[in-house]
């Protein structure tokens, strides 16, 4: 199985502090490697992975304010798309951009639809609601009525990234954008009426809305300490009393949430989106309608069981869970789509096929090989269009370089072999009275295909 793996490229994969897409396609990326999967990672050059990197894009443009976004964008995408035929399956975690390169190839399309922006982008996601595309939701609560999809797989974490404290915090702790959807505001408002101390982390997504609502309120009961890596959230999250997540929004999932949990810390949430799905409301946190509910079950947390926190992550947002999960809605997806077409060694298109010739034209892999084989109802005739073989004809082996070619007479046997670095393309002309793959009688073949 050979994945193609499309990551975001705001922030590099994984992000050093912000960047959720990016860090599921990071945790999925390995895990996919983990289970023996051939996975090439499209992303930034920076990015680090086990997996095969291909990259266009030398930073991510969240990072460096002089990539022109929607450029590298498209050059990102484009790189993933030309390289198609490569690939069993591209798996989409980029939103809908991609979708619109989708019918210019044969190989199918996955997409993680990790949230609706905005009902604006709605429309690129009916449209190519077709066979040839998948849709995931990352939870049961965002899915839209006008869409079909093949499953409901949950994000998951790394366990080990994130440390199980059975000792109960004195802190309140806000973990997210700096935005009105998100309840910073409602977060400090909550602290204050509970009489806790508040440290908040995350990016500043809205300037106006933090220079207005938030800073204001800094001081030596309402802390804000920025973006934080893995490390210093590890820390953040175990050491606190409870994460507020007053959303204002359908939070599509919640990764802060159940990385709360994963540290034994509960979680008092608003009731939007996803939450009911990953809180089960006083057994690994609350789910509360306002502001007066979330000070009232503030005052439960210590009736949490911390160890109940932990074991409802182990049991459903592991990235074991979603890579097995994953890998099922992968291999559903290639079974529907099987290719004559696509072979080990690459692939072939079929450019004309009459009664009594057939034009292919041939793409190996570096280091593919076709098996040596013979024909007994036609002959063939190579001619190299990009890169360069090597060609076995009978006891000989023959070097061949673009725009050269070769006949391969009835009843011989023979083989070609890409030895270049690259894919290489040669067109095949087929003269006989019959060109099934019946015909094909193999006597050495590096995949297992022997007669």
């Amino acid at each position: 199985m050979k994945i193609a793996l499309i990551s975001p490229i705001a922030w590099r994969t994984p992000p050093v502090h912000y960047g959720p897409w990016e860090n599921i396609a990071s945790l999925l990326c390995e895990g996919l490697v983990k289970k023996g999967i051939d996975v090439t990672l499209f992303a930034t050059k920076d990015s680090l992975t086990s997996g095969k990197l291909s990259a266009v894009c030398e930073k991510g443009y969240e990072e460096d304010k002089y990539i022109d976004a929607k450029v590298w964008e498209c050059l990102h995408i484009s790189e993933v798309f030309e390289r198609a035929d490569e690939f069993d399956l591209i798996h989409n975690n980029f939103d809908f951009l991609p979708l619109s390169y989708s019918r210019l190839v044969k190989t199918p399309v996955l997409t993680t639809i990790h949230g609706f922006s905005s009902s604006k982008i709605l429309p690129v996601y009916e449209k190519y609601n077709n066979k040839n595309n998948y849709y995931v939701s990352i939870s049961n609560s965002d899915r839209s009525d006008k869409l079909d999809y093949i499953d409901t797989v949950y994000h998951g974490i790394n366990l080990e990234q994130f440390t199980f404290k059975k000792e109960i915090g004195d802190y309140l702790l806000f973990l997210g954008r700096m935005h009105p959807d998100k309840g910073a505001k409602e977060a400090i408002q909550i602290a204050k009426a509970s009489g806790k101390k508040l440290i908040m982390a995350g990016i500043i997504q809205d300037k106006d809305y933090f220079e207005q609502e938030i800073s204001p309120n800094f001081g030596e009961d309402i802390i804000f300490v920025g973006s934080v890596g893995a490390k210093q959230r590890n820390k953040l999250l175990g050491e606190a009393y409870a994460l507020l997540h007053p959303i204002f929004f359908a939070e599509p999932f919640g990764l802060s949430v159940i990385e709360s949990m994963a540290c034994g810390t509960p979680v008092v949430a608003f009731n939007k989106g996803s939450m009911p799905e990953l809180i089960d409301s006083g057994k690994n946190g609350f789910i509360v309608s306002d502001i007066k509910e979330a000070v009232t079950a503030l005052k439960k947390i210590p009736e949490i069981d911390r160890q109940a926190c932990r074991n409802a992550v182990e049991q459903k947002f592991t990235v074991e869970k979603m890579v097995d999960n994953y890998i099922k809605v992968y291999e559903q997806i290639i079974d529907l789509n099987k290719r004559e077409d696509k072979r080990p060694w690459g692939n072939y298109e079929v450019l004309s096929d009459k009664l009594n010739y057939k034009v292919k034209k041939i793409e190996v892999f570096p280091q593919g090989e076709l098996s040596l084989q013979r024909h007994q109802r036609r002959s063939e005739h190579w001619q190299i269009v990009t890169g360069e073989a090597v060609v076995t004809l009978e006891n000989e082996k023959i070097c061949l370089n673009e725009g050269e070619s070769i006949d391969i007479p009835l009843g011989a046997k023979h083989r070609i072999e890409n030895i270049g670095n690259q894919n290489m393309i040669f067109i095949e002309i087929q003269r006989g009275d019959y060109f099934g793959e019946d015909d094909i009688e193999r006597f050495e073949d590096k995949y297992g295909r022997v007669n």
